[in-house]
């Protein structure tokens, strides 16, 4: 079958092959034929080296397809159910899942060392145990969650990582309140998503920032009610809150000088919230004095912070009902031959989701 495989840490170009086979069935597994995947930039982030990922490996991890196969003991999902693939699947049975942060579940995580494929050199990594930039994968059953057939495979995947993500940073994590101020750094596609769940939860103002006009211009289709760029920040702070900041800040990025910039933006007391997935060796700096006097709440949001499940099925019926746009996401879309022309458009910041019909 055909995939994308990154050969080395590093390269920035994918090499579509078709001579991978996706292994690993078995008992309480579950087969997927692709159909269709989002590039997030948590892709382009293990390409580069900034997560820690295994070579060689095939990228992707927002995806949905229908099921194929299944293993003894799974009856969930059987073959012919249209699934979304959840990278984090919850175990239900360690402590995080036993205490209800079922987002914090390392189970799935840990498949990330075993090889997903296997080509006639040798084996192949998925990209956090799932890569789905190929035609077929295995994974755990719970891995594979059942969608209704009326969700188009594109909304699907993007329910899988990116929706559920920026989403439920703004509901879950953050809780934002009715009427509070907001403000967004980095509006790619995981952050106008926090922007629309910005917006679901009745914030007043919402500022968008990013340096690409074509992004500022699309978070004021989505929610935004002001965008600007990085540089206007410091201004629009002081406009709209008369220089206190913002009572939410969104960092959705993954560096610590928007992170630094996000908390200097946040009112005394108010809420950062850290959304972006950064590099091991990129340190926060904050002096203690500050973290104390500022009493600001800084939130990692890991998944968009709360039940994978449940995420999956309010952003369902909120894409049903109109109240959320999916499908004005995907700026995009094309076949797996050309990934690396998707990967471009990522790097240059042009769009906010390609999608990958496979």
């Amino acid at each position: 079958m055909r995939a994308a495989v990154l050969h080395e840490t590093g390269q920035t170009k994918l090499e579509v092959l078709d001579d991978l086979e996706a292994v690993g069935f078995g008992p309480g597994r579950v087969r997927i034929r692709i159909r269709a995947t989002g590039l997030c930039h948590s892709d382009l982030s293990a390409m580069t080296g900034v997560l820690p990922q295994p070579v060689p490996f095939v990228p992707g991890h927002e995806a949905a397809g229908d099921v194929v196969d299944v293993g003894d003991g799974v009856t969930r999902v059987r073959p012919g159910d249209r699934v979304l693939v959840s990278w984090l699947p919850a175990c239900g049975d360690c402590p995080s899942c036993r205490r209800g942060q079922t987002q914090l579940c390392l189970s799935g995580l840990m498949n990330a060392g075993t090889p997903n494929f296997r080509r006639p050199s040798g084996d192949v990594f998925g990209f956090a145990g799932t890569g789905t930039f190929a035609e077929e994968i295995v994974v755990a059953a719970d891995a594979a969650v059942p969608v209704p057939d009326d969700v188009p495979y594109d909304i699907a995947a993007l329910i899988g990582c990116g929706v559920t993500t920026g989403i439920g940073a703004a509901v879950n994590t953050a809780d934002v309140g009715a009427g509070s101020s907001v403000a967004v750094i980095g509006c790619g596609g995981v952050g106008i998503c926090a922007i629309q769940g910005a917006r679901l939860k009745g914030a007043a103002q919402i500022v968008a920032v990013d340096p690409v006009p074509a992004r500022r211009e699309a978070a004021l289709r989505f929610g935004a009610t002001e965008a600007v760029a990085p540089d206007a920040l410091g201004d629009a702070k002081q406009r709209l809150t008369g220089g206190e900041g913002f009572d939410y800040v969104f960092e959705v990025v993954g560096k610590s000088v928007t992170a630094r910039t996000a908390y200097e933006t946040t009112r005394r007391g108010g809420t950062l919230c850290v959304v972006g997935a950064g590099a091991m060796d990129d340190v926060l700096g904050l002096n203690m004095f500050e973290l104390f006097f500022d009493e600001k709440r800084i939130l990692p949001s890991m998944y968009g912070g709360g039940d994978a499940l449940t995420s999956f099925e309010r952003s369902i019926a909120l894409w049903r009902a109109g109240r959320i746009d999916l499908a004005g996401l995907i700026t995009h879309r094309l076949p797996l031959a050309r990934v690396n022309e998707a990967l471009e458009l990522m790097r240059t910041g042009e769009g906010l989701r390609t999608c990958i019909e496979i």
